[in-house]
C-alpha cells in the first residue's frame, strides 16, 4: 500500500509500483494542485506563497525523486488546484536496487488554500507490498512551517533536519525486526489498532484475528514489524468482512471502509508506529 496508500474517493494517486520516478508531467497528472501559481484567492496578507513545484525541485537537486503524488478531492470549486498534498520522496540511488526490503523516504504535504502548513516527515517504504508508512513525531523528526510569514529557504533546510533522522530509522526497523510476538502481544497490539478506529472492539466490524491476517505469503512472520506492517496495510486498504460477527439487531457488519482523508492516514500511521514503539521496548 502507498500512502500513503492506494486512493480512495477522496484522493487521486499516481500508481507507481514499479518505484520509477516521476517526472513533472506525471506529478502534475497526479496532483495539479503542485503547480499551483498563487495562493488560493482570498487568503490572508499574511500567507506567504511557496509553490510545492519549488519545494520538488530543490528536493531532486538534493538526490530525492518523487515516486507517488497524489491530492484529496475537495467538492468547493474555489479550493480545486489548492487543495491539501502530497509528495513521497526516495533516494535515487535506493529506486533501482531491489536488494533492499525497506527504503526511507521523505514525505510532503502542504496545500495551498491554508488548510495544511508545509509538513515534513519521515517515511519508509515497504518494497514487498508497496507498502508505506509515516513514522510517529514522538521517535524521528517532523517539520511543520505555517504560511505565514516564513522564508522559502525554511522549507529546504527543514528537508535537512528530517533526513538527518534516517539512520536512526533505519535501525529502529531492525530492531522492530528482531522483536518477535507472543500470540497474546499480538492479539494486544490487534486488539489496541482497532481502538484507533472504533469507540469499542463490539463496534468494531471486524474481530482482532481478521486484522492479522496476511495478504501474501512473505508476510507470515510475527516479529513486530511484519505484524505492524499487515495491521497497517489491512485497516488502511479496508475491505475486510468477517462472517463471525453481527451487529446487535443481527444483521451483519458491512466491510471495513478503507481510510479516505489524507490527515486520517497520517493519523493512523503514526498511532501505529507508537504502538510499535511502545510494544518494543516491553
Amino acid at each position: 500500500m502507498n500512502i500513503l496508500t492506494p486512493p480512495s474517493r477522496n484522493q487521486v494517486s499516481f500508481q507507481n509500483r514499479n518505484l520509477e520516478v516521476l517526472d513533472n508531467d506525471r506529478l502534475r497528472r497526479a496532483a495539479p494542485s503542485i503547480f499551483a501559481g498563487q495562493a488560493q484567492p482570498g487568503v490572508s496578507h499574511r500567507y506567504s506563497f511557496l509553490p510545492t513545484s519549488e519545494v520538488v525541485e530543490a528536493m531532486r537537486a538534493d538526490g530525492w525523486a518523487p515516486v507517488q503524488a497524489f491530492e484529496q478531492r475537495v467538492n468547493v470549486a474555489e479550493r480545486q488546484g489548492f487543495q491539501k498534498h502530497v509528495i513521497r520522496f526516495q533516494r535515487l540511488d535506493h529506486i533501482d536496487n531491489h536488494t533492499l526490503g525497506h527504503r526511507p523516504e521523505v514525505v510532503l504535504l502542504n496545500s495551498h488554500d491554508r488548510s495544511s502548513a508545509y509538513q515534513l516527515h519521515a517515511g519508509i517504504f515497504r518494497l514487498v507490498c508497496s507498502n508505506g508508512m509515516i513514522i510517529a513525531d514522538g521517535t524521528f523528526a517532523h517539520v511543520s512551517i505555517r504560511h505565514s510569514g516564513f522564508q522559502p529557504q525554511q522549507v529546504i533546510d527543514a528537508g535537512a533536519e528530517v533526513l538527518r533522522d534516517v539512520p536512526r530509522l533505519m535501525d529502529n526497523v531492525h530492531s522492530y525486526q528482531d522483536r518477535q510476538l507472543s500470540i497474546p502481544e499480538r492479539q494486544a497490539f490487534a486488539e489496541a489498532a482497532l481502538l484507533l478506529r472504533y469507540d469499542t472492539l463490539d463496534e468494531a466490524p471486524i474481530a482482532p484475528a481478521k486484522v492479522l491476517e496476511h495478504r501474501r505469503s512473505e508476510d507470515n512472520g510475527r516479529d513486530l514489524w511484519t505484524t505492524m506492517n499487515v495491521v497497517q496495510e489491512n485497516m488502511i486498504r479496508g475491505g475486510l468482512k468477517d462472517y463471525s460477527r453481527r451487529k446487535p439487531n443481527g444483521k451483519r457488519f458491512a466491510r471495513t471502509r478503507a481510510i479516505a482523508g489524507i490527515d486520517e492516514n497520517v493519523k493512523l500511521n503514526k498511532a501505529l508506529w507508537h504502538l510499535a514503539e511502545t510494544l518494543k521496548n516491553r
